[in-house]
């Protein structure tokens, strides 16, 4: 069902909502992104290569056109709901300024998925490098503090001056945080701190009408797991954990990106939703 088929009083008619999603031009993130547009949101994408958020951004004004989004209550054309920002979110200056574009250009951010990230590449834990593990910490943990951090000032800030929509926080952790992954320690801990601070932030905000919850994903096709799905003797041992026997795809994420983005979600809150066929349970 596109937005033209929703009524404007669907909590899931996302007409007039911003959203921003790092890592937004490819895998997890642009799957969400996909689904938040279709549902007449407008969307800024993130990521540090140019050439793919250009394409990317191209992907999701199509999708605008064809949902026929543009025609509710924000007046706006498919190119106009759409924009993407080159920013290395391990880079505090770079996330601030883009933080700053994107509101200078939509004037508001309604929710934020915290999602860029990079693998673990040790071979193994004793072998693990100091330069390796800042490696993953810039981005997976240090990028999502910069992230989370102007995203949640600008939502109390706008909570402060009287605004009473809130806002929404979505974190993508990992399996990982929770189960030991050889060779990937400082993925999972950054993973793991993930979690705590989407919860504490949950506590602390609520006040400002802010929730924050975190996505935790299985087995994923998209770049990052390419090499490892893609390994006869991994997928001989790791598809049959998976009850559902298939790998997830970024639009498995379509819904729930759009479910805690809008108002349905008005009272889930530092929680962690796992989407993974049933790979953790079993």
């Amino acid at each position: 069902m596109t937005t033209a088929q929703l009524p404007s009083s669907s909590p899931f008619n996302l007409s007039g909502h911003v959203s921003l999603v790092t890592g937004g031009n490819s895998g997890i993130g642009l799957g969400m992104a996909e689904a938040l547009v279709a549902h007449g949101a407008t969307v800024a994408i993130w990521g540090t290569n140019p050439a793919k958020n250009s394409a990317a951004a191209a992907r999701l004004i199509d999708l605008a056109s064809s949902s026929h989004s543009s025609g509710h209550s924000s007046g706006q054309s498919a190119g106009d709901r759409v924009v993407d920002v080159v920013c290395d979110v391990g880079d505090e200056e770079a996330v601030e300024a883009s933080m700053a574009a994107v509101l200078e250009r939509f004037g508001r951010i309604d929710s934020c998925f915290v999602n860029a990230g990079v693998g673990g590449q040790a071979p193994s834990f004793l072998e693990m490098t100091t330069q390796e593990w800042r490696r993953v910490m810039r981005v997976n943990l240090d990028g999502a503090f910069y992230t989370a951090r102007a995203a949640t000032r600008h939502m109390a800030q706008r909570s402060e001056s009287g605004d009473t929509t809130g806002g929404s926080l979505i974190f993508t952790t990992s399996g990982s945080a929770y189960f030991g992954q050889q060779k990937g320690q400082h993925y999972g801990a950054s993973k793991g701190g993930l979690i705590s601070m989407m919860r504490a932030i949950a506590v602390e905000h609520a006040r400002h009408g802010i929730r924050s919850n975190a996505v935790l994903p299985g087995w994923i096709e998209s770049e990052m797991t390419a090499g490892a799905l893609g390994w006869q003797k991994f997928v001989d041992k790791v598809l049959p954990r998976v009850p559902t026997r298939r790998w997830g795809v970024p639009a498995d994420f379509g819904g729930l990106a759009v479910y805690l983005a809008s108002s349905a979600s008005s009272y889930h809150t530092g929680d962690v939703i796992t989407i993974d066929g049933g790979y953790h349970s079993f």
